[in-house]
């Protein structure tokens, strides 16, 4: 039988749990404590014997004479207004306030009565310098250890328990003394900050708000982590060098912690930061390299007061070239897509971003490959520059469907390409990737295919102009985005093969070297990028794992894809670079194809898909890009033994 008496107690515990206590409580609160703080004085008093009698009459007179003037100095500062269980250093104060001002005012009144003859009020009816200082010293004391007493009670039985987490705060500087203050505030986990890290030996063995600053080698071992029950470390350096927080990053996580950082203060709300706030860590975050950094004057002078025409402007690539385009003050930009819904998200965007700028900005639906729709858009517009993004990019889809990948990616750009020479567009950047270099599946031989063919067509008046960089870090169908949603059901995280490996970038950045290599492209160009170290796929799915926090989701290979190969390539066997003002970008010096044969193999080509047999286009394709041998695909029947 279950105890009633305990089953009311914990009733009233949970109704009043959230409740604060009222103000004129704790003010009765404090005057009992005066009364007590009185009584122990005056009995001191008593029992010296040095000291006159103790009688009812004088005490109760002293005693409302003091009381009066404390309770309305109580008034005043505001000392009972507080929610006692978030009592901190102000709520202090105000007891030191109450305490020190009624005593002053005490000490100067004993002093001014002694000067008098006859004194002002008799001797025996005030308080001593002693009993001022007693009484005053212990009313300071109980008051602050009610509150302590009264938070205890509440963090005890009231209030509802939080989980909780002990921390380590990279960086001992204003940005981790900010972090501090926001996790010991946050009401949703009870923070426990074991110890600040830093690099800076100034400020090692130091305390901050009475937490060590330690060493990285003292704090980031196994040994260190265990004994305090570590489980989350805080990257407080909004500044750090991306190197050196992927450096903390892995080592974090090496020993099962999960990372997380403190934004930019310009992203902080209102100027102020809390501790919801502070970010998880980014698979981006960990690239193996440094960002790539351009130099912007060279984009304004090739785009401001320009029209630009920008194809699959709705996708990864595409959106994020109209993004940055609309910072450098085009007369125009003309954005161009087949994908309805994704570029009516595109309109909403921009329109509300840059909602001063409504005039520059045009939105085309239009298929890149339907050549008098085109047309009709350069009829219209009569772009000056133009950034060809659209493009069928899947390996696996393209390699089921060789038709669509030739048509968009090979004829689509000869449309462009042919109708940017007719009206005189002065530049042509278009979009590859390294899956051209000796390619493996469909989609990278179409690439290559329209690599040649723009190259074969640079004039005097219109340069053409081709970037080759790797994967793009989430991009639509990515394997970002992919292992995201693998994760959120709860896995596995699916990689084709082991030692899978490929090269990656951001969007911004990719976007960012389209411009820069538009800029400096002088016709026929093919610019590769130093994209760093290549990262494998499947070291990619593991950090994921961790970064979430989660331990029981396991990676599992599934086989390579058709098409697919383990190392992609960013420059042919054949082909070598030069190097050219940019540190991180190279010209690559490929062979030359001449203009009649081109010719004559892309209209065979053409005449084959009017027939739709895959295996004979996939031949023909294979015939225009000798070094394109399929992998695990179909169509390997068609390579001969080398």
């Amino acid at each position: 039988m279950k105890n009633p008496i305990r089953k009311v107690s914990f009733d009233l515990v949970r109704k009043y749990r959230h409740s604060t206590v009222s103000q004129w409580i704790i003010l009765a609160f404090d005057i009992v404590l005066f009364l007590v703080a009185f009584l122990v004085t005056e009995l001191f008093r008593y029992v010296n014997p040095g000291l006159e009698d103790f009688t009812i009459r004088t005490t109760m007179l002293k005693f409302l004479g003091v009381l009066m003037l404390t309770v309305m100095f109580m008034l005043l500062v505001g000392s009972h207004r507080g929610i006692i269980r978030h009592a901190g250093l102000s709520d202090i104060w105000k007891i030191m306030l109450v305490s020190i001002i009624p005593a002053a005012i005490c000490v100067a009144f004993n002093f001014a009565n002694y000067k008098i003859h006859p004194p002002l009020i008799p001797f025996r009816y005030t308080l001593s310098y002693r009993e001022i200082f007693m009484l005053y010293s212990m009313l300071a004391a109980l008051m602050i250890l009610e509150r302590l007493a009264l938070q205890r009670i509440y963090n005890d039985y009231f209030r509802r328990r939080r989980p909780e987490v002990n921390v380590l705060i990279y960086g001992a500087g204003a940005a981790g003394i900010i972090t501090y203050n926001a996790l010991i505030q946050d009401l949703r986990v009870e923070n426990r900050v074991v110890a600040f890290i830093d690099d800076d030996m100034s400020k090692v063995n130091q305390e901050l708000n009475g937490v060590p600053v330690l060493r990285v080698r003292t704090v980031l071992n196994p040994k260190y982590i265990e004994k305090n029950n570590i489980s989350q470390l805080i990257i407080a350096i909004p500044a750090i060098r991306p190197l050196h927080k992927q450096a903390i990053t892995n080592r974090a996580l090496d020993l099962g912690l999960t990372v997380k950082s403190v934004p930019h203060i310009t992203t902080w709300i209102n100027g102020s930061f809390t501790a919801n706030q502070i970010e998880d860590i980014k698979i981006e975050d960990l690239l193996e390299r440094e960002p790539i950094k351009m130099d912007n004057v060279n984009i304004v002078r090739e785009v401001v007061d320009k029209v630009v025409l920008v194809t699959g402007a709705a996708g990864s690539i595409g959106s994020e070239i109209c993004r940055q385009l609309m910072l450098y003050k085009p007369a125009k930009v003309v954005m161009l897509d087949q994908a309805e819904s994704p570029m009516y998200d595109l309109q909403f965007e921009l329109r509300n971003t840059y909602a001063d700028q409504l005039d520059r900005m045009e939105f085309v639906i239009a298929n890149v490959k339907d050549r008098a729709r085109v047309e009709e858009v350069f009829q219209q517009f009569h772009p000056n520059l133009v950034y060809h993004a659209a493009a069928y990019k899947h390996v696996p889809f393209m390699e089921e469907n060789p038709y669509e990948a030739v048509y968009i990616n090979v004829f689509g750009t000869r449309n462009m390409a042919d109708l940017s020479i007719k009206y005189g567009v002065q530049k042509f950047v278009m979009i590859s990737t390294d899956k051209a270099v000796n390619p493996t599946n469909v989609m990278g031989a179409t690439k290559r295919m329209a690599e040649i063919y723009i190259q074969s067509r640079s004039t005097d008046q219109t340069h053409f102009v081709t970037t080759r960089f790797g994967n793009v870090l989430g991009s639509n169908g990515s394997v970002i985005p992919l292992f995201k949603k693998q994760l959120a059901a709860g896995g596995p995280l699916t990689v084709t093969h082991r030692d899978i490996i490929r090269y990656f970038m951001t969007i911004p950045e990719a976007c960012n070297l389209v411009l820069e290599a538009g800029a400096m492209g002088e016709g026929g160009d093919i610019f590769v990028f130093d994209m760093g170290k290549p990262v494998k796929i499947y070291d990619m799915a593991r950090k994921m794992i961790q970064l979430s926090g989660r331990t029981n989701i396991e990676i599992k290979e599934i086989g390579l894809r058709p098409g697919e190969k383990l190392y992609e390539e960013l420059l042919a066997t054949k082909e070598n670079t030069i190097p050219t003002y940019h540190p991180k970008i190279m010209r690559a010096q490929v062979r030359k194809y001449p203009l009649d044969a081109i010719d004559r193999e892309y209209n065979e080509l053409w005449t084959i898909l009017e027939g739709m047999d895959d295996m004979q286009i996939v031949a023909k394709m294979k015939h225009i890009v000798p070094e394109f041998r399929s992998n695990n695909s179909v169509y390997c029947q068609l390579d001969k033994p080398e």
